[in-house]
């Protein structure tokens, strides 16, 4: 048992996360909201113009493999850093791709934000590694809830930087596109976010060559999936972050498709992102009294009632209510993922497990955020058609994570 001096410890690591999430969370709205608008610009096809999004969860899904395991050698603080940095040379690149006009350089930047996005991912385990039992959903929830602040202070940054044209330095600097103050900005944001790291007192493991050998005769990725609890949680964890992009990703097309207007859109997005982190402040509590995969089921039922609603109408009252939802079962759905895997490895085999769990689950992401504007564009010919076929689309993945839910509950029924 872990003693209350290290839980003090964690709590201290808690604040600096969650501060870290406020303020280097901020970029990823912002880029959310300006790359599909900038990639609309450059693409020679309007088809591509979310490319630069997909690049960016592309970008965490292959970086997820060799991040976790650097951390679990040179410490999450260096991990972090190296997050930073990557945040800080993407949104470089993706400037000087607005400046000559140039696709491939956003896509490259883009890119590169994922290597943030990876290590931002890691905020929540990291909350994790010197906590109690008793605090570890607690520790994993309240970091999550850091990202109400950065959903709030990201999109109120980007609106005064939207129109800028002028960088008040050396006598003014023209930009030559609204896009690229954003990009600068973030830019500060991943540097002045190195700093906060430097706070972090996680002990970094001091490997000799018997803890090395411990490493590696820890279970291989493959027996990782062999175990129950691992198999499960990275299931969980992918339909429930997965559902959420796919959805959020089209809602502002269909809301603009069906009547409605762009600050409508933004509107019913807000309140989607106060959804997803809200809840956060007690679903750690909630995992501690219920368990993990009960919080995970709660999840997934309010997932199918957020379809549902979106099925049943396409009223401003009805995408309110649906991404509403939709955000409330992402957080326990994901929430409920990440404190199940923690419970599922060695503290050895850290790197390998949440790394595999990380590609994984932004594998999926990647291929929903591809897959979201080809559904609600492409199928039924009108925004109603196509935003049934995008909620439609759940049910499968739905009952995949419920059909694994109820395996797991079995095999520990078998082996109890």
């Amino acid at each position: 048992m872990i003693s209350e001096i290290d839980d003090r410890r964690t709590r201290r690591n808690v604040a600096v996360l969650v501060a870290a999430q406020a303020i280097l969370g901020a970029q990823m709205p912002m880029i959310f909201v300006v790359g599909g608008l900038a990639g609309g610009m450059l693409a020679d096809n309007v088809c591509f113009a979310t490319l630069p999004i997909s690049l960016i969860v592309f970008g965490s899904m292959t970086t997820a493999p060799w991040m976790s395991p650097l951390m679990q050698r040179k410490g999450r603080r260096f991990g972090f850093v190296v997050g930073a940095l990557g945040g800080a040379v993407g949104a470089t690149i993706a400037a000087i791709g607005l400046f000559h006009d140039s696709f491939p350089l956003l896509l490259l930047g883009s890119y590169f934000t994922g290597i943030y996005m990876s290590a931002q991912g890691f905020y929540r385990f990291a909350a994790a590694d010197t906590a109690s039992e008793s605090f570890r959903p607690k520790a994993i929830s309240y970091v999550m809830a850091g990202g109400l602040l950065s959903a709030i202070f990201g999109p109120q940054l980007n609106k005064l930087l939207f129109d800028a044209t002028m960088i008040p330095l050396f006598g003014g600097i023209f930009l030559p596109n609204p896009f690229i103050g954003t990009y600068l900005a973030i830019v500060i944001i991943n540097l002045f976010g190195l700093f906060l790291f430097l706070l972090l007192d996680i002990p970094k493991i001091e490997h000799t060559k018997e803890s090395l050998a411990k490493v590696a005769s820890g279970r291989s990725r493959w027996e990782l999936l062999k175990s129950p609890t691992v198999l499960v949680a990275i299931i969980c964890g992918m339909v429930a972050y997965s559902l959420m992009n796919l959805v959020m990703t089209s809602t502002p097309l269909a809301v603009v498709g069906c009547g409605f207007t762009s600050d409508n859109a933004n509107d019913i997005v807000s309140g989607h992102v106060l959804a997803m982190f809200i809840p956060s402040f007690f679903t750690g509590h909630l995992i501690v009294k219920f368990g993990a995969p009960r919080i995970i089921a709660v999840g997934l039922v309010v997932l199918t009632f957020a379809g549902i609603t979106a099925l049943a109408g396409v009223t401003l009252g009805n995408f309110f209510v649906a991404l509403i939802l939709l955000g409330i079962g992402w957080n326990f759905g994901f929430i409920g993922a990440t404190s199940l895997l923690a419970t599922a490895h060695a503290p050895h085999e850290r790197g390998r497990a949440q790394g595999l769990n990380d590609m994984m689950v932004f594998g999926c992401v990647t291929l929903a955020s591809l897959a979201s504007g080809g559904l609600m564009n492409c199928s039924g010919g009108s925004a109603v058609n196509g935003w049934s076929t995008v909620n439609l689309a759940m049910i499968p993945f739905l009952l995949l994570a419920a059909a694994a839910l109820v395996w797991l509950a079995k095999t520990k029924r078998q082996h109890a």
